[in-house]
């Protein structure tokens, strides 16, 4: 039986990296694991130019992306472990969108949420250095304030599935650290 992990964070928290490194190792143990990233099953439906432009959609767009996009991860878990790299919320105009519904949890059925974290000031670095994204500009505060949001949105997912919660500190220069708490979980 396949096991679906959910891999959250905010923007610059890193956990793409863990993701990458991570899938190579559990598939070098023979693990078969792929990752899916949600925004980008999201981003070939929406139709929208860039990335980026998603989260500027009407909220009803989002929903419909959001319920298209789980589908399909959904077929995909049902043949080998899948870890989905997402957002538990997603920063809009009009306030925070849940990255995760009920209608993208109940399809995803998810066994475990893991919520990355790092020091605000760490992913203001990260989010700054980064020109491949255009990111809105962000205090320390603020991003201290979307990682506590999400403690509390990932916490509530995982009342709604029944799936256990793990956050996995992501310090700069301490990648294999936190990679390996992740590969753990298999």
């Amino acid at each position: 039986m396949s096991k679906i992990v959910i891999l959250t964070g905010i923007p610059g928290s890193g956990k793409t990296s863990i993701l990458t490194e991570s899938v190579a190792v559990l598939n070098r143990e023979g693990k078969k694991t792929v990752s899916v990233n949600f925004g980008d099953v999201m981003f070939e439906i929406s139709g929208v130019a860039h990335r980026d432009e998603m989260r500027k959609l009407p909220q009803e767009k989002q929903v419909e992306n959001q319920k298209k996009a789980a589908e399909k991860i959904a077929q995909m878990a049902k043949k080998e472990n899948v870890i989905v790299d997402t957002h538990c919320t997603i920063k809009t105009p009009a306030g925070y969108l849940c990255g995760l519904p009920e209608w993208v949890l109940k399809n995803i059925q998810p066994n475990v949420i893991v919520l990355v974290e790092a020091d605000p000031l760490e992913i203001k670095g990260r989010r700054d250095s980064d020109e491949t994204r255009k990111r809105d500009e962000e205090s320390a505060e603020d991003i201290d304030a979307h990682q506590k949001l999400n403690r509390s949105a990932a916490i509530s997912y995982c009342m709604l599935t029944g799936a256990t919660m793990k956050i996995i500190k992501n310090r700069n220069d301490y990648l294999l650290d936190a990679v390996k708490e992740l590969v753990r979980l298999f």
